[in-house]
């Protein structure tokens, strides 16, 4: 099963509109909002407050739950992956074992979040086969994923530079669910964390550099790709300003581009996931 299938195959329970219309429902939510931390408040009132009156259609609060599952999906990949590698005897460097303990803890944590808030409308976990063999029917792309730490690293890599642009992709599909878009952006902060972290233990900057693909997929840093709904990594261009003149012997194009993360469209992120999942 690929993620495309699952997002497809999503099923929403219908919510009743005009009950969450009631205003002294809606004051009980809004104190108990205040009365938690936001964690505390999305678990303990799990997808009802995506049913508050902000989103009013029954199309904006498919777009809200096709985004966390989305995310929940990516979430489920980094997680599994993680805990494969850390089983892996041998496999990860003593000195580096801590660091990915502590991803892997994250990832798991990720995922229980998101499938609190989406409650029964959480998409269950597929398949993954981390070879890029999809169970054996195609040629394993990554024959030693969990025998060789470099091609581990660089699969670490890879997930979480996609995931931190993934979740930047997503932002526009949640921006009518304060609550949503907060959740997150809290994650999305960590996995920028991780992706940091990872490439500097491949020797690389912590930052993307131009389209820089570092032998991975160019579809990761959109690299050739004009059929993306967002520009390449090597983009010089923010909010309309062309900063391409700001190039100097003190700021060059390399340190332009470092700058600003660009997001990454749902076709890419399944153009890329989607070679792992079966």
């Amino acid at each position: 099963m690929n993620l495309l299938k699952i997002i497809d195959q999503l099923q929403l329970d219908k919510i009743d509109q005009e009950e969450f219309l009631k205003p002294a429902m809606r004051r009980g939510l809004f104190k108990k909002a205040s009365d938690y931390s936001l964690k505390a408040a999305l678990t303990s009132i799990p997808f009802a407050l995506f049913a508050m009156p902000k989103i009013a259609s029954a199309h904006a609060l498919d777009t809200v739950t096709d985004a966390l599952n989305f995310a929940l999906t990516l979430e489920y990949l980094e997680a599994d992956f993680y805990t494969k590698g850390l089983a892996a005897s041998g496999l990860i460097a003593s000195t580096d074992l801590a660091i990915f303990q502590q991803i892997s803890q994250h990832e798991t944590a990720h995922v229980a979040f998101l499938k609190s808030v989406l409650g029964a409308n959480a998409v269950a976990k597929p398949n993954f086969d981390f070879t890029g063999s999809k169970n054996g029917t195609v040629t394993a792309t990554y024959p030693d994923v969990f025998t060789n730490y470099q091609t581990f690293l660089a699969l670490a890599q890879a997930f979480e530079d996609t995931g931190v642009r993934a979740y930047k992709g997503q932002a526009g599909n949640l921006i009518s669910n304060d609550v949503a878009l907060t959740a997150a952006l809290q994650i999305h902060s960590v996995e920028a964390r991780h992706a940091s972290e990872v490439r500097r233990l491949r020797g690389n900057k912590g930052w993307i550099v131009q389209s820089q693909n570092d032998g991975l997929p160019t579809a990761i840093y959109n690299a050739g790709n004009p059929s993306s709904t967002f520009p390449a990594e090597s983009n010089l261009t923010q909010g309309g300003v062309n900063l391409s003149t700001l190039a100097s012997a003190e700021i060059t194009v390399n340190n332009i581009t470092e700058a600003f993360d660009e997001p990454l469209d749902s076709s890419t992120v399944l153009s890329i996931a989607g070679g792992f999942i079966y």
